[in-house]
């Protein structure tokens, strides 16, 4: 029988078939839970059928926990692991509670003393790291930036500033329709021999993940004629940005 315990129960980065990234334990944490939250119920459901086609969905019950959640509601999420039942969170992609909104039931959790169980799983953050070549021991996440363009470009220079001074590596995330016009916005506002990492799709089929300079960058995609080219160098799915000197 599962300990009670909130369960912070990652998910694959796209369509990665579920063994190539998840360990086994995480299916027999998963079976042992009737109770959890989630960013989107749709979804949710979808992953845990994927993870066991056996598994009796309508059994379940599932608490939404999304940018439209009333946070008073949040507290009571917690209502079963209070009397002894383990609870799993599960996010849209991913590992929950990192750059996610179920965070806040994993503080509410830390406050009121309930145990905490993180599983493994992939983290496309700690991922782009590990492949760009730039500083993994000492760097920053910083989700989204700005959308206004003179605030965005500020941001990026702030952001280039601590590379230097620091000796941090910088990340951050796009929108993938907007992964175009952020590289061409880097490539405007950073030094030319500043390094950008371009981590798309991580552990999918079509992962890409490309490490060049402004000034290659730069020469790369006005050497790309079509579209199909552009799309090929800067692609329009989730992305991680990485800067690093």
């Amino acid at each position: 029988m599962l300990e009670p315990a909130l369960y912070l129960i990652p998910v694959t980065l796209g369509d990665t078939p579920i063994e190539r990234v998840l360990p086994a334990y995480n299916k027999e944490v998963i079976l042992g839970i009737r109770h959890f939250i989630v960013e989107n119920i749709r979804s949710a459901r979808r992953f845990l059928k994927k993870v066991d086609s056996s598994i009796d969905i309508d059994a379940l019950s599932f608490c939404e926990l999304n940018q439209h959640t009333d946070r008073k509601l949040i507290d009571a999420y917690l209502n079963p692991l209070r009397v002894g039942k383990p609870v799993g969170i599960i996010s849209e992609a991913g590992c929950p509670a990192v750059a996610d909104p179920g965070a806040d039931v994993v503080a509410l959790a830390q406050r009121n003393g309930l145990r905490v169980v993180p599983l493994v799983g992939p983290s496309s953050i700690i991922l782009s790291v590990m492949a760009s070549g730039f500083n993994g021991q000492s760097f920053a996440f910083h989700g989204y930036l700005p959308i206004e363009d003179g605030k965005r470009a500020q941001c990026l220079k702030q952001l280039e500033s601590r590379i230097y001074s620091e000796d941090q590596t910088q990340l951050f995330i796009e929108t993938p329709y907007r992964n175009l016009k952020m590289m061409q916005t880097l490539l405007q506002v950073l030094r030319p021999h500043t390094r950008i990492s371009l981590a798309a799709n991580i552990t999918c089929p079509d992962e890409s993940i490309h490490t060049r300079t402004v000034s290659e960058w730069k020469n790369l995609l006005a050497d790309a004629r079509t579209e199909e080219e552009r799309q090929k160098l800067v692609p329009r799915c989730p992305a991680i940005f990485l800067l690093y000197k």
